[in-house]
């Protein structure tokens, strides 16, 4: 986020610049495309930069704000120890780059959320909510703060708030001391109010109005090409489980509004800022113009699995297109992928341009359906593989820790691929899991639905022979799982996931990430039984 310091008065706004500043930094890419080294996108916020590492696939990658610039790296990283060491230090150079296009009192900070978003004179240069007659039609969201280079984002803005028939709704517990009203209610007359706010806000709750609350928030994602779509949906099943945790351990979002709030993460305020739900969707109407009622906003965890392995997990009803569901079962797919693609077309699409080609048409619908995890196709006329995409962890302050968690998450996949390890657990408790891995200090206090036991019988004999297994397509045992905290979950539970367990899985983490020739070897011979 590009932020602007009043050190006279004491104050900081995000600085509506991205638009100036993406036209540099993408000047470089347009003169010589093959030998960049981060590719520099839109976001959201007219504030907002994002860049990312590397050129694995073509195709722009646009973000919401005006303050936002989205950067990704010239070329994709590679599996190897000397490709994770260059992590940190590519996003450095990004900082750098944007750093020298900076003006005095100006700064590029890494922030999941801006504390006084939405508040009196956040922005610079000065912009007021207009919500009798602005695009975003918010008391708090000015449409100057939303990037205007690029049509998606007011129009997202607008066809959400169109689609449901009312402004989103976006409610957060507040955190009460001694000072916060009890109860807390505001009274938003004096932001112009014409009763919308007054009945949609809840009481005790930080209300916010607009898409920019959500999308005006910045992240941390991971992208995976896998060697097939086998592993593929290995991938997508096998951390899916783990979106909840990593959400939990990154949390970097307390405050809204000005307000501090009872929840860390940026997760439930996105989810209602896109959810474009009508009365009928969301159950309150009996169904009469629309076709499903839906019980999760466009923008929320995982609705099904769609590995061999994860099929039993799916234990939550599962809202699909059925017609379109037959029409893949008639071309071939299988009923796990067909269901995971005729789930993500029950949605009507938000955004609508010219495309080339028909896959851009699915693209466009699945580009907004923003899951914990994306399952993504391979773009027709590339040689872009299956991908997965990682999507949960909040961004860090610094560049130590985004790469930590992103280096994590890589070597997280060559554990689960090397010794076929199972961390699937029910859909439903899943959910619990995102929930609970928002409320505030969940880090530490927070308790979360996890296996007992990672093995299967599939996992190679490498690993310790006390390490209990199970073959991978038993039975539910109804015991097979307990609830952890992140400590335990990560570093061992007496009796539970014991701690000897747990340090024989990092260890041999650690090895692989050194690239020792016996664990690199079974890597491989797995990786070849996949092809």
């Amino acid at each position: 986020m590009l932020i602007e310091f009043d050190h006279i008065n004491k104050k900081a706004r995000v600085k509506l610049r991205a638009k100036e500043i993406l036209a540099i930094l993408q000047q470089k890419e347009l003169e010589n495309p093959k030998n960049v080294k981060s590719l520099w996108r839109p976001e959201f916020g007219a504030y907002m930069i994002e860049g990312t590492p590397g050129r694995p696939y073509g195709g722009l990658i646009s973000e919401f704000g005006a303050y936002m610039i989205e950067g990704t790296p010239g070329r994709p990283y590679g599996g190897l120890i000397s490709h994770f060491n260059i992590v940190e230090a590519n996003m450095k150079a990004r900082r750098e780059e944007v750093a020298s296009l900076l003006h005095e009192d100006e700064e590029l900070l890494c922030l999941t959320s801006f504390p006084r978003l939405g508040c009196p004179d956040f922005t610079s240069p000065k912009s007021k909510p207009s919500p009798k007659d602005s695009n975003l039609r918010s008391l708090f969201f000015t449409d100057e703060a939303a990037y205007s280079g690029h049509p998606r984002f007011h129009t997202l803005a607008r066809n959400v708030r169109e689609r449901r028939g009312k402004k989103v709704a976006i409610n957060i517990p507040i955190f009460k001391d001694s000072n916060t009203s009890n109860p807390f209610v505001e009274d938003f007359s004096k932001f112009g109010d014409d009763g919308e706010a007054a009945k949609a806000a809840l009481p005790d709750h930080v209300y916010m109005d607009a898409m920019g609350f959500g999308m005006g928030n910045c992240c941390l994602q991971v992208t995976f090409q896998a060697c097939n779509i086998h592993e593929a949906r290995i991938l997508y099943d096998q951390l899916a489980p783990m979106a909840a945790i990593m959400l939990a351990l990154s949390a970097a979002s307390p405050a809204y509004r000005g307000y501090l709030t009872e929840n860390d993460c940026r997760w439930n305020v996105i989810e209602a800022s896109v959810d474009d739900r009508t009365d009928e969707e969301l159950g309150v109407k009996p169904l009469s113009e629309n076709k499903f009622v839906i019980n999760k906003s466009r923008y929320s965890s995982i609705d099904c699995y769609i590995s061999e392995l994860g099929e039993k997990y799916n234990d939550i009803n599962v809202v699909y297109d059925k017609q379109i569901y037959q029409q893949l079962l008639e071309g071939g797919i299988d009923h796990l992928l067909a269901q995971h693609i005729a789930h993500i077309l029950i949605r009507d699409s938000i955004s609508l341009f010219s495309d080339d080609e028909d896959t851009d048409h699915f693209e466009n619908l699945q580009s907004t359906n923003w899951h914990s995890m994306r399952f993504k196709p391979p773009p027709p006329n590339t040689s872009i593989g299956w991908r997965v995409e990682f999507r949960t962890p909040e961004i860090q302050m610094t560049e130590f820790e985004n790469a930590a968690y992103v280096v994590f998450v890589v070597l997280l996949t060559r554990v689960i691929l090397s010794y076929r390890l199972n961390f699937l657990i029910p859909i439903s408790k899943a959910d619990e899991n995102m929930e609970a891995a928002q409320k505030r200090d969940a880090v530490s206090r927070g308790k979360f639905w996890f296996r007992r036991d990672l093995l299967t019988c599939n996992s190679p004999p490498i690993l310790t022979p006390s390490m209990p297994s199970h073959p991978a397509g038993a039975s539910l045992d109804p015991h097979f799982l307990t609830q952890m905290t992140i400590n335990e979950i990560i570093n061992g539970k007496e009796g539970e996931f014991p701690e000897r367990i747990n340090y024989d899985l990092l260890v041999r983490m650690s090895r692989i990430q050194k690239g020792h020739v016996g664990l690199s070897r079974t890597f491989r011979y797995f990786h070849q039984q996949d092809k």
